[in-house]
C-alpha cells in the first residue's frame, strides 16, 4: 500500500515532457537519519535549532542533545540540575550564539561559567510572563519573545536586561504559539485559536478566518523575503501580503493518497534561497513529511524517502541550506538541494507584457526553451506547452481567468519560476 501511495504521488507531480529532471533534483537528495544508537540523547525530539557555527540542538522528551557534525553533547537534569525540565519544548540560537531552550516550568540560556557549561533559569518570578512556553524567536535587534499558548498569557520579550509581555486584550485570548518579523518592524503572531495578530509599534489588529484566514488554529508563522506572511494551520498554510488585502491558500503540499488531503502544518522556515520548507503531520493517519515551494511548485520527502519517522515536529535550516528534521523517531538531514532557479536567472531573460490578457511573450538570450508549464495562485496545472526548443516563445493566455499565475519553465536543463499577471 506504500508503494503505491508514492506511485500515486509520482505521477500526481510529474507529468509532462521535464518533470523527471525536477524529480531528480528534488528526491535524489541525501537523506542521512540519526537516533540514539549514534549518540541522540532521545528519539523523541520536539524542536531543532542551528547555531552560528552548525552546531545543530535538539530538544527531546528527555533533555537537550547538540550535534557538531561528528559528536554528539547531551544535557539533562542529572548532569545539570539548573534545567527546569527535560521535556523541551521549544529551543532557539541566537544570532550571538547563546542557545535558550523552553520547558512547561520556564526558560533556560545556556550559559559558561567557571564551572563549566550551566543552564540558567528564567520564571514568572524574574520576569516571564507564563512558565509554558511553546516558542522562543529572535527579532532583528536581538531582543527574545517567548510565546505562551496558554490562555490569556500571550508574549514575553526580553532584551538581555529587562522583561516585559503582551496579553489579552491587544492579544487573542487562546495566547500565541509563535512570532516573526517583516522588515519594517512590524511583528506578526500565529494564535492557536484566535488566527493572526498584528503589532505595528503602536496597534495590535487581530485577524480570523472571517477576513479571510484558512484556518482560526494557527500552528506557526514565517514572514518571507518579501514581506509575505506564511500562516501555517490545521488546515494547510495562508499567505498573505504585508497589508492583509491579498490571500493564497495551499492546503496540498504533502501529497496523501485520496481522498485525503489535510495538510496540518507544525513548523515554517526558508532556506538562504527565499524557498519556503514546512513540516506536516496528519494525526488520524500516522502520517507526515517535509515539504518546500520553489516559487510554482511543492515537493515533498518522508519516511520512504528516508525521513526518520512520519511524526515530524519541526525544521532548521544551516548556512549550507542542509535541512535538519525532528521526529518522534529520531533526526534527519536532508543534503540542500540546488535551486536551479538561481542558477538560470544568471541568464539573461525576458518576459512580455506582465500583466497581460491575450499573451505573453518569453524571450532568452542565446538559450533555448523546452518546455513551460503555467500554475495558477494554488498551484494547480492550468496550461502546459512542450517541445519548444526556440529562444523566444508566445505564449496564449487569453483562456485564463484574471488573477495570478507562474511560469515554469525548461532552459537547456535548468528551471526558472516566473510570476506573471493575466488582468
Amino acid at each position: 500500500e506504500a508503494d503505491k501511495n508514492k506511485i500515486m504521488r509520482f505521477l500526481k507531480y510529474f507529468i509532462f515532457s521535464f518533470s523527471a529532471l525536477v524529480f531528480y533534483s528534488s528526491s535524489s537528495q541525501t537523506i542521512v537519519s540519526y537516533s540514539e544508537a549514534d549518540g541522540l540523547l532521545n528519539n523523541y525530539v520536539k524542536c531543532v535549532a542551528v547555531d552560528p557555527n552548525d552546531n545543530v540542538w535538539f530538544g527531546t522528551a528527555f533533555g537537550v542533545s547538540m550535534f557538531d557534525g561528528s559528536s554528539w553533547t547531551n544535557y539533562d537534569q542529572a548532569s545539570h540540575p539548573l534545567m527546569l525540565s527535560n521535556d523541551i519544548k521549544a529551543i532557539t540560537a541566537t544570532t550571538n550564539g547563546d542557545i535558550w531552550i523552553g520547558t512547561d516550568y520556564g526558560v533556560n540560556k545556556l550559559h559558561s561559567a567557571v564551572s563549566g557549561m550551566t543552564w540558567l533559569p528564567f520564571t514568572t518570578n524574574d520576569g516571564l510572563a507564563n512558565n509554558k512556553v511553546t516558542r522562543i524567536d529572535e527579532a532583528p535587534n536581538g531582543d527574545l519573545w517567548f510565546s505562551h499558548s496558554s490562555f490569556s498569557a500571550g508574549v514575553s520579550v526580553f532584551d538581555g536586561n529587562n522583561w516585559i509581555s503582551y496579553n489579552s486584550p491587544d492579544l487573542p485570548i487562546s495566547g500565541v504559539c509563535a512570532t516573526s518579523f517583516s522588515d519594517n518592524g512590524d511583528i506578526w503572531f500565529a494564535s492557536p485559536l484566535d488566527g493572526l495578530a498584528h503589532y505595528d509599534g503602536t496597534n495590535f489588529t487581530n485577524y480570523s478566518s472571517n477576513d479571510g484566514l484558512l484556518s482560526n488554529y494557527s500552528t506557526s508563522i514565517l514572514v518571507d523575503n518579501s514581506n509575505n506572511i506564511w500562516l501555517g494551520s490545521q488546515d494547510g498554510m495562508t499567505v498573505m501580503n504585508s497589508t492583509i488585502n491579498q490571500f493564497t491558500f495551499h492546503t496540498i503540499m504533502y501529497s496523501l493518497p485520496p481522498p485525503d488531503t489535510l495538510n496540518p502544518v507544525t513548523e515554517i522556515a526558508k532556506d538562504s534561497w527565499g524557498r519556503i520548507w514546512t513540516t506536516i503531520y496528519v494525526g488520524y493517519l500516522a502520517e507526515g513529511g517535509v515539504a518546500y515551494w520553489n516559487g510554482s511548485q511543492w515537493f515533498d520527502f518522508d519516511h520512504s524517502d528516508g525521513i526518520a519517522g512520519p511524526n515530524v515536529k519541526s525544521l532548521a535550516i544551516d548556512s549550507q541550506n542542509n535541512i535538519w528534521i525532528a521526529t518522534t523517531t529520531g533526526v534527519s538531514k536532508i543534503s540542500a538541494i540546488p535551486s536551479n532557479f538561481q542558477q538560470i536567472k544568471t541568464h539573461s531573460y525576458h518576459i512580455y507584457p506582465n500583466p497581460s490578457s491575450n499573451h505573453i511573450n518569453i524571450e532568452f538570450e542565446n538559450k533555448s526553451i523546452n518546455a513551460i508549464k503555467i500554475f495558477d495562485n494554488l498551484g494547480k496545472s492550468v496550461k502546459s506547452i512542450n517541445d519548444i526548443n526556440s529562444s523566444l516563445t508566445i505564449v496564449d493566455i487569453s483562456d485564463l481567468n484574471s488573477g495570478i499565475y507562474y511560469l515554469q519553465i525548461l532552459v537547456d536543463n535548468k528551471l526558472v519560476s516566473q510570476k506573471i499577471i493575466v488582468d
